[in-house]
Parts: C-alpha cells; sequence; structure tokens
C-alpha cells in the first residue's frame, strides 16, 4: 500500500474510528481476572493512540510532501550505484558533449496533484557520470506541442525539495503546475519545463547536493546527469543561459550553490528560507566535514571568485529564516552577479508549504525576467536593483530594509 494513496488515508481513518468504538462497547464487557481486564484496556488506549498519532502524520506528510515512500520513512532506500571522486567540475575528466544521447522512457506519474494541468511525467534514470540511480519527474508548460511552437526550444527550471523531502512535493503540495498553467497561458510567465529530479539519495541523510567521493556525487547528478537527460529528450535550451534551479529549505540551500558553483551550467537561482552554510541542516552530510561546508557555502564559493560569475539569485525568507542568507551575499556581490532579497513578515506563516506556495508566481515572474524569452544580455531588467536594498514581498505593507530587519525582536 502506497504510503501517499488515498487506500493508505482511508485505512488510518478506518483505524481511528475502530479505536474510538471498541472503549466504548467493550470497556465494561471485558471478561476474566482484574490483571486482564486492565491488559486488555491499556491496549484499547495504546491502540487509540497509535491510530490517531499515524492518522496525523498521514495528513502532515500529504500535506507537505516530506516522504514519498515507505523505503525514505524507514531510512532503507540507497539511490547511489557508485560515487567516484569525478573532481572539482564533477565530471571526473568526462567530455560530458561526448556520452551517448539517453534515451528515457517517461510514464504518467501517480500522486496528489500529479494529472493536474496537463499531468507530470516520470522516469527512471540511471546518471551516466554521477553513479545515481533514481526518479526524475517532468512537467512540460501547455505551449510545448502546440504546432506554432514546434522549432521552439524552452527555458528549464530544476525544482529542489526541502529534506526530508519528494520530488513530487512541488506539484503537490505547492502546485507549482496548475498555478503557473494560467500564467503561461496568458504570458505573464514564460513556458518553462519544469524538472524535479530526486534529491534524497542516501538514507537518513541529507546530500547537500554535494560531491563526497565514497559516499554520493549528488551535484554532478543535479547539474550533469539530469539536464543532460533533459536536454536529451526535450527541446529545452542550452545552458547556461536558458537554466534555472529553485529550492525552498535545504533545496534552498542547493540551488544557490548550484548556481554560483556553476555558472556555465545555471543562470538563476531561488530560495526560499534557505541558508548558505550547510550545518544549517542538522542531517547535512556536507557539514561533517569543516572541508567540504566550506566546498558547498555559496557564500563562501561567491567570496573567493576571482572572476564574479555572471548569475542571477533570488533569496526570500523571513528574519532569522532565509533573509540573513541573502542579505549576506547581496553584500559581498559585484556584477554581473545579481543578488534580491524578499523580506517576508512573520505574518506570512512559518517554514512550511502555506509560507511558500504563495510566492511561486512571484518567484517564476522574476524567472522569466532572468532566462526567459529575451533575457539574454538582461534585455529586461529586474523591477528592482539587484543590489540596492531589499523590498518586502507583495503581501507584506511598508518597506523592508536590513536595519529595519535587525530591529525587528
Amino acid at each position: 500500500m502506497s504510503l501517499t494513496g488515498t487506500p493508505f488515508l482511508l485505512t488510518a481513518i478506518a483505524l481511528v474510528a475502530v479505536a474510538l468504538v471498541l472503549p466504548l462497547v467493550l470497556w465494561s464487557r471485558i471478561p476474566g481476572p482484574a490483571f486482564l481486564r486492565s491488559t486488555a484496556r491499556m491496549l484499547m488506549l495504546l491502540f487509540a493512540q497509535g491510530t490517531a498519532i499515524t492518522l496525523v502524520f498521514v495528513l502532515v506528510n500529504n500535506a507537505n510532501s516530506l516522504y514519498d515512500n515507505w523505503s525514505d520513512l524507514l531510512g532503507t532506500g540507497n539511490h547511489v550505484q557508485a560515487a567516484a571522486d569525478l573532481g572539482v567540475d564533477g565530471t571526473g575528466g568526462v567530455s560530458v558533449r561526448e556520452l551517448p544521447r539517453v534515451h528515457q522512457t517517461f510514464m504518467a506519474a501517480d500522486g496528489p496533484a500529479m494529472r493536474q494541468a496537463g499531468g507530470v511525467r516520470v522516469t527512471q534514470l540511471h546518471g551516466q557520470v554521477s553513479g545515481v540511480n533514481a526518479e526524475v519527474y517532468v512537467w512540460l508548460p501547455p505551449q510545448y506541442n502546440e504546432p506554432a511552437y514546434r522549432n521552439r526550444k524552452f527555458p528549464v527550471v530544476e525544482l529542489l525539495p526541502g529534506y526530508p523531502g519528494s520530488a513530487k512535493a512541488w506539484f503537490g503540495s505547492l502546485e507549482v503546475h496548475e498555478q503557473l498553467l494560467p500564467l503561461m497561458r496568458d504570458g505573464q510567465v514564460a513556458p518553462f519545463i519544469l524538472v524535479a529530479p530526486r534529491t534524497t539519495l542516501l538514507a537518513k541523510v541529507d546530500t547537500g547536493c554535494a560531491n563526497v567521493p565514497g559516499k554520493v556525487n549528488a551535484d554532478t547528478w543535479l547539474s550533469i546527469d539530469v539536464p543532460k537527460m533533459v536536454t536529451d529528450n526535450f527541446r529545452a535550451k542550452a545552458a547556461p543561459d536558458g537554466w534555472g534551479v529553485a529550492g525552498y529549505s535545504a533545496g534552498a540551500h542547493c540551488a544557490t550553490k548550484l548556481a554560483v558553483a556553476h555558472p556555465d551550467r545555471y543562470r538563476a537561482a531561488v530560495s526560499m528560507s534557505g541558508y548558505n552554510d550547510p550545518i544549517g541542516e542538522r542531517d547535512s552530510l556536507p557539514a561533517r566535514n569543516i572541508e567540504l561546508r566550506r566546498r558547498n557555502n555559496p557564500l563562501l564559493l561567491l567570496r573567493a571568485d576571482r572572476v564574479p560569475p555572471r548569475v542571477a539569485l533570488y533569496y526570500s525568507g523571513e528574519v532569522h529564516d532565509g533573509y540573513e542568507a541573502g542579505a549576506a551575499l547581496q553584500q559581498i556581490a559585484k556584477p554581473p552577479t545579481t543578488v534580491q532579497v524578499v523580506l517576508l513578515p512573520r505574518s506570512a506563516g512559518g517554514h512550511n508549504m502555506a509560507l511558500w506556495r504563495p510566492q511561486v508566481t512571484e518567484v517564476f515572474r522574476w524567472l522569466t525576467l532572468q532566462i526567459g524569452p529575451g533575457a539574454r544580455a538582461k534585455e529586461s531588467p529586474p523591477r528592482s536593483p539587484s543590489n540596492a536594498g531589499s523590498r518586502r514581498a507583495a503581501l507584506a505593507s511598508g518597506s523592508a530594509s536590513r536595519e529595519a530587519a535587525a530591529r525587528r525582536p
């Protein structure tokens, strides 16, 4: 039975109902000595508590897409076949252009909202370079199959969840495809190909989207294997001008780290409630080693670059939850690197889907300016200067600044 399927939810509801009825019917009718009656009553109470906890877990998991399947929940899944030392650039000296073409078979994806807005497809990808074997979800914009666009290549955005988190979360909990479909049809948002690869590759640990020899090559999986698969199977724009990456929480850290580390692969990155230092996630694999922490911290990477990379970064977050990370990069960024920071009010919500879901449309309007049609050479300037201070999100009132944020309790 699927962890996120309707049958499991209905089963949990039925068990809760049974657990409530049992004590009402049997409490005073249990035969036998006092010890046995007490034991039976205790078991009924434990059963009621267990079923209630299970139902709450199922509802929370379905709402936030934390665990996609039983192996993720139980910590038995491992999607790494090999983790060779691939060097600084993550290629292992292999010319990606010379690798054989990847031909993938796609199926309709199952799960909440996965069949909405034209439907999401899924494939099992064996990474040629990374040694990762995992699923990748793809959604095509409404224009993709229209005759007028048959010779058009489309920009791509990789979507990364938090940890724990499912690759389906952007489509299920955040409803990204349902929110963007009407905006793409109206021309308010560019027709992006949306790609959501699995990021939980090892059991009970956050890979931090890092390459760790002998453990995992998550960076290479996301920045080389997945993009190659997409360009080999769909009419996708070439990197870096047509590629962006977006994430929330741990996925936000990954998004900015990938863009800053690989400006030859991504032109833009979005961080919603993210952090710079990998230690921001207590289960982060890179956080266990000081050198890995440094190599996977976008702030330190940007500071160490002799030539500032041509990447555009978008940070949004509340005070003490993503805002400071963006402000720190904004302070050191030099052209052509641009950093836009959005301060969210505490009333907007906590570190959850309720905070991130309303940001989807604004985020993709910004991405349209960076990697959409006409974005090359910055033909369309951003709505506000990228390094001229922060601004509040549309849902907030008043103005925002680093100084004002520092005065907030």
